[in-house]
């Protein structure tokens, strides 16, 4: 995928991921982006270390990866900002 599409995606995934742990989070619109686009290639890296596939295209598989990527990272990030 090229850049644009990890844009939208991670775009897409960060808002997903911010609706399943809502929040007042610092950042806002930015941090979303910033937080879907690291946790489609976080949530990629460790579903293909465990042999689960990869964030490869838009299709659901790779949406669920880089949602629960992008839930992950938001965790880590509130528990950071505390």
């Amino acid at each position: 995928m090229g850049i644009l599409s990890w844009i939208v995606f991670g775009l897409i995934a960060g808002l997903i991921a911010k609706l399943i742990m809502p929040g007042n989070d610092p950042g806002g619109f930015f941090i979303t982006i910033l937080l879907g686009i690291a946790g489609a290639i976080v949530g990629g890296f460790i579903a293909t270390s465990l042999g689960y596939g990869a964030v490869d295209g838009f299709n659901f598989g790779s949406l669920a990866v880089a949602v629960i990527g992008s839930i992950v990272l938001l965790f880590g990030y509130r528990m950071i900002r505390r």
